[in-house]
């Protein structure tokens, strides 16, 4: 049996490289998924994460006094500890007011727990020193040397301003940053976050009870779905991904064997007929299999790895600094794919080889029509596969009525397997239908092609897979990016309908503010809201401004921020007790007005009335409120000090919401990159797949055509045969992947999206479907020419004279 080995070798070359090719390709996906997860893993977590990165833990539900303890535990045993905390205070800065309500925090003494980036100066190294945001302090005349006054009374703390910081965190932060000695000093019940704490304690930490201590990761994930409206981001996309990558590798790797010993099935037999024992010729395919397999998936694991950071590389000059981080390569996702490689290799190339030494050799030699539904194994097939989209329906209906991710995944993954099992039934059919059209359009070798295209229904179903997979994936990814992105912008234009607001706080603003506003770097456009000061009953006095003119700067529609006359909108948080629906007195001087509240958010803190309710409270209306609208790419964080230093000389209060606007799109940024170059290698994958199969498909011919040749085809019109047949597999394959991937899609936003945002909108990017279909279309095309070409030149005696 190794002559035999050797000389399939030598003979059939082409078959291996094809096997090979496929290994490679699957477990390449498995890699380039697991670097590319980790690296949108490290952009999504890096402004949760950052605070914790040097931590062991994190301990949570803790108060101040707690907290000092932990601290203090840390020091004796020669751990670090860092309190995330912060506490409102009154600041002066020099002989100056810096703020009534200024938060601040705590710095790390550990520099492996200091989260904060130094711009300038340099971090406290004891007590009486301080740091300032360097956004906080913008425009306001504050110098490294001023000394800083925080609080008032007895417990405020004197401190020298050492130097200026960042502070890129999204979910702690703070305008000043103390030692903890003096925060703690500062205030007795400061409001505590969390306390991170690194060292070999870490593990033996005694905690008070009601507390909670997590490893860092497993907390930063939390918190990562804590800010996402408890949608846990990470495990969908780890999950979804891995389930990906291990579903489309399997069926490369399978597809391509299942036609490749398909075709060796008649070489078996005659193995057979000269006396080689079915034992041997399973010990022969076991050896090859593995050998074939071992080889093909190292390099895999090679090529891989280049790829994974290849397209790393390329999303993180595409997106923003620090969105995105060079993975470390996970061991268990490297042994996952190269075992998945030998594996399925190994069962790819035994299952086909078992059925054939199972009947005898003359049986054996004749044509295979195991997959018509008129035998017992077809009955089979089509009984299994209408079982298994049953299964797999059921699944996905379950995943969006509990919203779980993981029935969403299997579903997916069992009603697509149900499609693949229905393929040698299925895609014949949808042949014959397209078919039948092109033959009268095109002629002869287009109703040639729809016949030799049916003829074998499982060479046919494994010759589509891949070009399904690829169009399924691509449709749903496409229509669940777009479908979730509209309905996260459409929520965040209900949130944050203004991108900066500043309002008057005691007086009306100076009327030339909006211009230098206008002059700000980042400002796209601004409008100034007149307004007065007004008693709004079961409130108090607050900014009364009338919403005009404003469709420039309001995001979605002008609506978002235009009552109508009889109604008055608020801050939410000014509505301790009130309710939407209730109504309250607003009074301007000695005019009043009845209006029915409805609340609001992102508007700053002022009462908002339409202009004719505003006429009938004063007659001579004064600019109270800048509204701002950003240009695209405009930093939040510079441009909220840039206009904070505005706003501080006109006593105007700023509402930055930008940042976390910008905060939500970072991350959408960051999973559409990620999402695509997977997507990109899949359809990679669809388009190798297909001129892989293709390739073996026509080779496995080489006898057909001959004949066809024989009796009278030209090589024009046998190409022509060869590229029609190409192209109805891939018109059958885009349709229908298109409709699974927009279900899928659909199944998705219902179950995932709308956890998150209720009402998500289901949207078809027609354009960007047009462009799958089409080149999905000249993928086919074009993986047919090289077979083509080479099916043409063979002489019709040398492919009758083939084995």
């Amino acid at each position: 049996m190794r002559t035999v080995l050797r000389a399939s070798l030598r003979t059939h070359t082409r078959r291996y490289v094809s096997a090979a090719v496929a290994v490679v390709i699957g477990v390449s996906f498995i890699v380039v998924t697991s670097l590319l997860s980790e690296a949108a893993r490290a952009g999504l977590v890096a402004g949760v994460e950052l605070p914790y990165r040097g931590a062991d833990v994190v301990v949570t539900d803790v108060d101040a006094d707690q907290a000092a303890r932990i601290v203090d535990r840390a020091e004796r045993d020669g751990d670090a500890a860092a309190v995330l905390g912060w506490t409102p205070q009154q600041v002066r800065i020099g002989d100056r007011l810096f703020g009534e309500r200024t938060d601040v925090g705590g710095i790390a003494a550990d520099p492996a727990l200091r989260w904060q980036v130094l711009r300038d100066g340099r971090f406290p190294q004891r007590p009486g020193e301080v740091v300032a945001d360097a956004n906080a302090v913008k425009g306001k005349d504050v110098a490294i040397g001023d000394r800083v006054e925080v609080g008032t009374g007895r417990d405020s703390v004197e401190a020298m301003l050492v130097g200026l910081v960042d502070t890129p965190s999204a979910s702690v932060g703070a305008q000043l940053y103390l030692p903890w000695s003096d925060l703690r000093a500062l205030d007795d019940d400061l409001w505590i976050d969390s306390v991170a704490y690194a060292g070999p304690g870490a593990s033996s930490l005694e905690l008070p009870k009601g507390a909670t201590v997590q490893p860092r990761d497993e907390f930063v994930e939390d918190r990562q779905a804590e800010l996402t409206n408890e949608v846990n981001v990470l495990a969908i996309m780890l999950l979804v991904f891995a389930a990906i990558a291990l579903f489309v590798s399997v069926l490369v790797i399978a597809n391509t064997f299942s036609i490749l010993f398909a075709q060796r099935a008649r070489d078996f037999a005659l193995l057979r007929c000269v006396g080689a024992t079915r034992r041997q010729v399973l010990r022969s395919v076991r050896v090859e299999a593995l050998a074939l397999g071992v080889l093909s998936a190292a390099l895999g694991l090679v090529v891989g790895t280049g790829l994974g950071y290849a397209l790393v590389a390329l999303a993180k000059s595409a997106l923003p600094s620090g969105s995105m981080a060079f993975p470390v390569p996970a061991p268990s996702w490297y042994v996952g794919a190269f075992v998945v490689g030998v594996l399925v290799t190994v069962v790819a190339a035994w299952l086909p080889t078992r059925r054939v030494v199972r009947v005898s050799p003359l049986t054996a030699l004749r044509p295979d029509d195991s997959a018509s539904v008129r035998t017992g194994a077809g009955r089979l097939r089509v009984l299994l596969g209408l079982v298994t989209i049953a299964v797999g329906v059921a699944l996905l209906a379950l995943s969006i009525s509990a919203s779980s991710p993981g029935a969403m995944v299997a579903g997916g993954a069992a009603a697509f397997g149900g499609v693949l099992l229905l393929g040698p039934v299925l895609v014949p059919a949808l042949i014959r239908a397209v078919g039948g059209v092109a033959g009268r359009l095109a002629g002869a070798p287009a109703r040639l092609a729809a016949e030799n295209a049916v003829r074998n229904p499982r060479r046919t179903a494994a010759t589509t897979a891949s070009l399904l997979v690829g169009v399924t994936l691509t449709t749903a990814v496409l229509v669940g990016l777009a479908s979730s992105r509209s309905a996260v912008e459409q929520d965040l234009d209900r949130d944050y309908p203004v991108d900066v607001t500043l309002t008057g706080s005691e007086r009306s603003l100076p009327a030339d503010l909006v211009g230098r506003v206008r002059s700000a770097p980042g400002v796209g456009s601004a409008v100034a809201l007149p307004g007065a000061s007004a008693t709004v009953s079961g409130v108090g006095r607050l900014p009364l401004v009338s919403t005009g003119e404003v469709g420039g700067v309001v995001r979605g529609t002008p609506a978002m921020a235009a009552p109508r006359p009889g109604q008055v909108w608020l801050p939410w948080e000014v509505m301790d007790d009130l309710a939407v629906g209730d109504r309250v007195t607003v009074r301007v001087g000695d005019r009043s007005e009845v209006l029915r509240v409805r609340g609001g958010a992102g508007f700053g803190e002022a009462a908002i009335v339409a202009p004719a309710t505003l006429a009938a409270l004063t007659d001579a209306p004064e600019p109270w409120a800048v509204w701002v609208r950003a240009e695209p790419g405009a930093d939040a964080e510079d441009l909220g000090g840039d206009l904070d230093a505005l706003a501080a000389p006109a006593g105007a209060d700023v509402v930055n919401s930008l940042r976390e606007r910008s905060w939500v799109t970072l991350q959408l940024d960051i999973l559409t990159g990620t999402v695509v170059a997977l997507l990109g290698i899949a359809v990679v994958i669809a388009l190798i797949g297909i001129g892989n199969t293709l390739g073996l498909s026509v080779l496995e011919r080489s006898r057909e055509n001959a004949l066809l040749r024989a009796l009278g085809l030209t090589r024009r019109q046998l190409r022509a045969t060869l590229a029609t047949e190409a192209m109805l597999l891939s018109v059958v394959a885009t349709v229908l992947g298109t409709a699974i991937g927009a279900t899928f899609a659909w199944v998705a936003v219902q179950a995932l999206v709308r956890k998150a945002v209720e009402d998500a909108p289901m949207v078809l990017p027609w354009g960007q479907l047009a462009i799958v279909v089409l080149v999905a279309a000249v993928a086919g095309l074009l993986s047919a020419l090289l077979p083509a070409r080479r099916a043409a030149r063979v002489s019709p005696a040398a492919g009758l004279s083939l084995d």
